[in-house]
């Protein structure tokens, strides 16, 4: 993978609790503890283990993550604050609180980066 775009945001997703006892087995096949804590820019969230976040929890977090890199405020759908929320997994086992920090770069859509070069794509005077 070669990242060329400096993305907008980071986003962290962090275990906060559980709806049903004080462990997932049984429940959770991710094997979700309080604590751990997932990140990512654009990307699907990783631990520091390297293993990503539930699927069915990333469906849910998506849209989220878009809306912010949109600039949407979180609150505005139920959130803690402009740039953080808590879900609960569809499962309805794990509690997650998913937060974004700004790093100061242009967005994505209006800085332009969507654009094909000048010449295009197959453009000889490019590369």
């Amino acid at each position: 993978m070669k990242k060329w775009y400096d993305e907008e945001y980071e986003f962290q997703v962090e275990v906060t609790g559980f709806l049903r006892g004080d462990r997932t087995e049984r429940y959770c096949r991710n094997g979700e503890e309080i604590g751990d804590c997932y990140r990512c820019t654009y990307g699907c969230p990783v631990n520091r283990e390297g293993y990503g976040i539930c699927s069915k929890t990333m469906m849910m977090l998506f849209p989220l993550m878009e809306a912010v890199r949109s600039g949407g405020d979180l609150e505005k759908v139920g959130g803690d604050g402009k740039y953080s929320k808590t879900i609960v997994c569809p499962d309805g086992c794990v509690i997650f609180r998913l937060t974004a920090t700004p790093l100061g770069n242009e967005n994505f859509h209006t800085g332009g980066f969507w654009k094909e070069p000048a010449g295009g794509a197959d453009s000889p005077n490019e590369g």
